[in-house]
């Protein structure tokens, strides 16, 4: 997780508890209201986390895609390289044979 996203999970989760403990003790309303308001934007942040987490986890698993598709060009490139290597280090092999 990057920090930047880390951060703003943390201010998030600090922006929840303090808005549910100001909501509450200063509440106008009566209790069974207070308490349906504060479920109701409870759980519209719950959504909202659950969003994020799932935005999160999706930038996870593309970083992870772009990595082993870079990791592949390089093996790649490293055994075409080799194999090249190898079909210089038998020519030469002939030749010293061949003398």
């Amino acid at each position: 997780m990057s920090k930047n996203s880390t951060n703003s999970f943390i201010s998030l989760l600090v922006g929840l508890l303090v808005g549910g403990i100001i909501g509450i003790l200063f509440a106008p309303d009566k209790g069974n209201n207070t308490r349906d308001r504060l479920n109701f934007r409870l759980n519209r942040y719950k959504r909202k986390l659950e969003d994020l987490l799932e935005d999160i986890m999706d930038e996870k698993d593309s970083i992870d895609s772009e990595a082993k598709t870079k990791s592949k060009k390089v093996v790649n490139n490293a055994k075409s390289k080799a194999e090249k290597l190898l079909k210089d280090v038998d020519g030469i092999l002939s030749k010293i044979k061949e003398n």
